[in-house]
Order: structure tokens, then C-alpha cells, then sequence
């Protein structure tokens, strides 16, 4: 029926397709299976050359800047939570960090026992513990953003200071006293928080 033999692209070479190119070559009698066309992979080269253009028509100034920012945003994520982040985020933790990113600085409360307070006392009492959360993004002021410039430029560079304000307490609430398991009287001070702000 056929004249012609038709010619397909060699596989990689693996220990199965060595197997199945001597198993092939001894039954000429089976059809070859037939082969998907690298669709996607032409989408990727395509989308790779999109890149490469792009990329190539940024002056050296630029692309200086661009790398900036990104380790300086990769260095403010490390330094804001302590865990190493991956460079590209799935999209549903994307959103999620967007939704806490915009939640007001404001004052929580959480009922812990005295040990849990980590300042080396043993007790079981419990406290009520008052803290700030939130964040801080409506009020970034002037100062804020020139720091920022300020270590975008590498003016600044050995001081471990923030660019932006941060919610802490603007009042502590009343002592706390408590006795601990050894029966020992003691009052602690500016433990919780009694008023959040943007400082």
C-alpha cells in the first residue's frame, strides 16, 4: 500500500527506548506508533524569544534597577518573616498575602498562660495577652519613601532600619501580677497593649 518509508525523529536516549528500537528493528512487522508534535514545546521557544527581546532591549541601566528591586523585595520578604520565599509564588498564596497585606493595624487579644509569655517565669496562670496586627500602608509618610530611595541607591547600607511604618503599641495596658509555682508574688509591666498605631 505504502511506497515510501516514513521517517520519525529519533527519542532520547534512554535504557527503555534502546530496548524498543532493537525489539522494533527484530519485528518489522508491527506499525510505529505514532508521534505527538512538539506543539508545546514551540510555544515555549516562542514565549522564550518573546523574553529574550524584551530583555535585550533594556539598557544596562535598567536592568541594573530591575535586579535591584528584585533582590531588595526578596530581602524585605526574608527580613519581614524569617522563611525563605519562593521566587514565583503560586497564585493562590498571592492573594492570600494580598488580603492580609491590606488589613488595618488594629488591637488583638489572646488568652496564654504566664510560662507562654517567654520571660522565664513558671506559672500556669493565664493572662489575657493585648498585641498590635495589621499593617501600615495608608500611612506611609514622606520620610518613608525617601529611606526607601535612600537604600534602593545604596546610600545606606549597613543599618538595619525599615522603610516603611510599622503597627505597634501607643499605650500599655495595666500591670500584671501573678504568682508563680513557687508561690512567688510578681508584677509585670508594659505587657500588653492597650492602643495600636502606625509608628
Amino acid at each position: 500500500m505504502f511506497s515510501g518509508s516514513r521517517e520519525f525523529s529519533p527519542l532520547p536516549s534512554s535504557p527503555s527506548s534502546s530496548r524498543d528500537s532493537s525489539s522494533s528493528s527484530s519485528s518489522s512487522s508491527l506499525p510505529a506508533a505514532p508521534r505527538r508534535s512538539p506543539r508545546a514545546l514551540q510555544r515555549h521557544g516562542s514565549l522564550l524569544a518573546q523574553y529574550s527581546a524584551l530583555l535585550e532591549s533594556y539598557t544596562e541601566g535598567e536592568m541594573r534597577q530591575l535586579i535591584a528591586a528584585l533582590v531588595e523585595r526578596y530581602r524585605q520578604a526574608m527580613n519581614s518573616g524569617g522563611h525563605e520565599l519562593p521566587l514565583f509564588p503560586r497564585a493562590g498564596s498571592r492573594r492570600k498575602r494580598a488580603r492580609a497585606r491590606h488589613k488595618p493595624c488594629e488591637l488583638r487579644e489572646l488568652e496564654v498562660s504566664v510560662s507562654e509569655l517567654g520571660l522565664g517565669y513558671e506559672s500556669d496562670e493565664t493572662v489575657l495577652f493585648r498585641y498590635c496586627s495589621g499593617t501600615c500602608e495608608a500611612a506611609v509618610r514622606s520620610y518613608d519613601l525617601s529611606l526607601k530611595s535612600m537604600r534602593s541607591r545604596r546610600k545606606i547600607r549597613k543599618e538595619k532600619i525599615r522603610a516603611r511604618p510599622c503597627c505597634r503599641p501607643l499605650a500599655y495596658d495595666d500591670d500584671v501580677s501573678f504568682l508563680d509555682a513557687y508561690n512567688r508574688y510578681y508584677t509585670v509591666n508594659e505587657l500588653s497593649a492597650k492602643e495600636c498605631g502606625c509608628v
